[in-house]
């Protein structure tokens, strides 16, 4: 992922499994344990020294798979888990959600998709949430006001999918099918907004037919990690669909009085998998 060399990676969630063996992380002090042995690795060490790094959170490094307000996992309840991560282990900004300028062509924003949800077993309505409402017109409002040449929503779980039908977690599920709807009605005004997310362990580039909501999941980091989608389900909103490990790039360049955005799949040597360019001429 070194080269070429980044300006910046988000890390889009599940960055640790406290749910997972080696120890399972029932007690706080055993989430600081893995915190500190996972950057303590030499990899991870040479990587994150070098190249500037947004961390979001998920699921599995609040508390466990799928964690949602009132849960406890271990001695560990959801309150602490949120602070564990926002206040302790990434003590870098008052609100868990920003957006970051990077230059004229390119604008950012990351969401929070833990912090303020619902209940995954509420029922679906205009009261459910995931994003929470402040966070929400946060969004919207930021989006309009942008003048950046493209724009990038970075979430932890998708809006597009499409994810399996026995999840419950995120927006392209149906448990949070009244507010995802209002997001990407909203989203189908611009055609200079992108999504990327995580949580997903396939790689896919999907586009609703006949709108310009694109969604690109990065994938599992590792072939080991990379599982839960049929590779044969290949559905008519996808462009790109696979099942390995890898991680998303992205590139914005300027070439005389045209922009373009570019967003590249690439497997765990780096190889490029699959490719998709949009332009903007000024």
């Amino acid at each position: 992922m070194l080269q070429p060399f980044p300006d910046f990676l988000v890390h889009t969630g599940d960055i640790e499994y406290y749910d997972k063996p080696g120890p399972y992380a029932l007690t706080e002090e055993l989430m600081r344990f893995k915190w500190d042995r996972i950057f303590a690795l030499p990899y991870q060490r040479d990587f994150y020294k070098e190249v500037t790094t947004y961390f979001m959170k998920d699921d599995h490094d609040v508390l466990r798979d799928d964690a949602y307000p009132g849960m406890k996992y271990g001695a560990v309840t959801w309150e602490r888990g949120l602070e564990i991560f926002d206040k302790e282990q990434f003590p870098s900004n008052d609100l868990p959600y920003k957006t970051i300028r990077w230059g004229k062509d390119l604008q950012i924003w990351l969401m929070e998709g833990r912090n303020y949800r619902s209940k995954n077993s509420d029922p679906d309505g205009p009261g459910k949430t995931i994003w929470g409402k402040e966070q929400k017109e946060w969004l919207f409002r930021t989006l309009k006001e942008s003048d950046a040449t493209f724009k990038l929503i970075i979430t932890p779980g998708p809006i597009l999918g499409p994810d399996r039908d026995n999840k419950n977690d995120n927006y392209s599920n149906k448990g949070f099918k009244y507010e995802g709807d209002e997001i990407r009605n909203y989203l189908k005004q611009f055609d200079n907004v992108f999504i990327c997310n995580g949580d997903r362990h396939w790689q896919y580039v999907t586009n609703i037919p006949g709108t310009n909501l694109w969604e690109f999941s990065c994938g599992a980091g590792s072939d080991s990690h990379a599982e839960g989608w049929n590779p044969a389900d290949f559905r008519p909103e996808h462009r790109f669909l696979r099942v390995k490990g890898g991680y998303l790039r992205g590139n914005v360049k300027r070439i005389d009085d045209r922009v373009i955005l570019t967003f590249q799949h690439c497997d765990v040597d780096g190889n490029v998998v699959h490719e998709e360019s949009f332009e903007k001429k000024w």
